[in-house]
């Protein structure tokens, strides 16, 4: 009686969780064998709570297991603040993974080909395997489009060809830090396409190289709480001509948030108006304007969020 209950019990029990491979380079492997996307997972196993949640609601289910084992490489890249859940060697592959993949957030999801090239990215969607399942297939159409304009490319030349590979990476919607790490192979062929640069893409590669240094030392100093150093970074990368447009705006925004973060309101407020005033029709002014709002409501000790008062 007992072992027909056991057998009863291990039958009522949920199929097991999708498998998920923290080797990289066998991730790889694996996806080129098999012709599968790479679905990468940078999750923060025990302290993210969208991270746990995306687990929960979605890839621990039997749903998308089934449905994923035919599509996909599964590959978690963990940054757990308990470093003993981690071997020595996959945390250093994992640190060193994020230099190819500079992500912005915990959780991002990226699809990978077989080369570990990123061709579409997500976060936390709501919704269960239902509506996940399905947003993962509309973003594993984003590699179709990107290898048939890869294509056409090839038969074209000069300038032409060179707009076609542009308008394939930024198809992608990927972070421009993202492009350069994982498609330098594409950006020389535009450029040799494109030897006067045209097309002003070798210009906008040379400026963004310039703002992922901006960033890096940024972090340094964010990490290390060195506002002095968070203050020189942002104002070498403002003084570099090769930093303008939309580039320029963001290093604004970071510079205005260091002094925000150290609760230096008056500071922040004069760097925002300083990059409001530079360019009032630029793509991120907005954006800033809405920043200067927020501070100057904390800097009165209201709440951020909290809506103005409308006029009588």
């Amino acid at each position: 009686m007992t072992r027909t209950l056991s057998l009863f019990a291990l039958l009522l029990l949920p199929l097991s969780a999708a498998t998920w491979n923290s080797d990289f380079d066998a991730a790889l492997k694996e996806a080129k064998a098999s012709s599968k996307t790479v679905l990468i997972d940078f999750t923060g196993s025990d302290w993210c709570a969208w991270c746990i949640k995306l687990h929960k609601e979605v890839f621990d289910q039997p749903e998308f297991e089934a449905a994923a084992k035919d599509k996909f490489v599964l590959v978690e890249l963990d940054y757990p603040k308990d470093k003993a859940l981690l071997t020595e060697a996959v945390a250093k592959q994992n640190e060193a993974l994020l230099k190819r993949y500079p992500i912005k957030g915990y959780p991002t999801i990226l699809l990978c080909d077989g080369e570990g090239r990123p061709f579409a990215a997500t976060a936390y969607q709501e919704g269960g395997p239902a509506k996940y399942l399905p947003h993962l297939d509309e973003l594993l159409a984003k590699r179709g489009a990107r290898d048939k304009a890869f294509t056409e490319a090839g038969t074209k030349d000069g300038v032409e060809k060179a707009k076609v590979l542009i308008a394939a990476l930024e198809g992608l919607q990927l972070d421009p830090a993202m492009i350069a790490s994982n498609y330098a192979e594409i950006a020389e062929q535009i450029k040799k396409a494109d030897p006067q640069d045209e097309t002003g893409f070798a210009k906008n590669e040379g400026a963004q190289a310039r703002f992922s240094e901006f960033m890096a030392k940024l972090g340094e100093s964010r990490q290390a709480k060195n506002l002095d150093g968070e203050i020189k970074a942002a104002e070498e990368a403002l003084a570099d001509p090769k930093i303008t447009g939309e580039i320029r705006q963001q290093v604004f925004g970071h510079h205005a948030a260091s002094f925000a973060y150290a609760k230096k309101f008056d500071e922040a407020i004069a760097v925002l108006n300083r990059a409001i005033s530079e360019a009032p029709d630029g793509t991120r002014t907005v954006e800033l304007q809405n920043f200067r709002t927020m501070l100057e409501r904390m800097k009165s000790g209201l709440p951020p969020e909290a809506q103005p008062a409308k006029a009588e």
